[in-house]
């Protein structure tokens, strides 16, 4: 078993293709599925770290946690760059455009969205600022 994260979601088919289209900016692709549920890995292999969306157990509004945010690393900038566009692309909000992020480190160079629940996702690289 591998580590992983769930991330409510309360119109599945909206948030299957806001995921689809962001977590495929950085090689991710849904390995497993069923009703309610798809999970993505690196390359679809369902090994390593998972990412599930997911309606709540409870059957309640699935709502973003004050505070928490998930953040997952492109290889480059123009990774990060397309997973901000993808995100406002399929139902996302900028919660903070793609550009250098001095304060976290010298070449740290990151991008933030709100998911269609308002989940708080980053994409973070650390590559050579121009």
């Amino acid at each position: 078993m591998s580590a992983y994260v769930t991330i409510g979601a309360n119109d599945s088919e909206a948030s299957n293709r806001f995921y689809d289209a962001v977590l495929g900016t950085i090689g991710w692709s849904s390995h497993a599925e069923f009703p309610g549920w798809r999970a993505y890995s690196e390359g679809g292999k369902g090994e390593g770290f998972t990412i599930w969306i997911a309606r709540p157990f409870d059957g309640g509004v699935a709502d973003q946690g004050n505070g928490s945010m998930i953040g997952l690393f492109a290889t480059d900038r123009a990774q990060v760059d397309a997973f901000h566009a993808a995100a406002l692309d399929h139902g996302g909000s900028d919660e903070g455009a793609p550009g250098h992020r001095p304060h976290y480190g010298p070449n740290w160079y990151a991008a933030y969205v709100r998911d269609p629940v308002g989940n708080k996702l980053g994409m973070i690289c650390q590559a050579p600022i121009d």
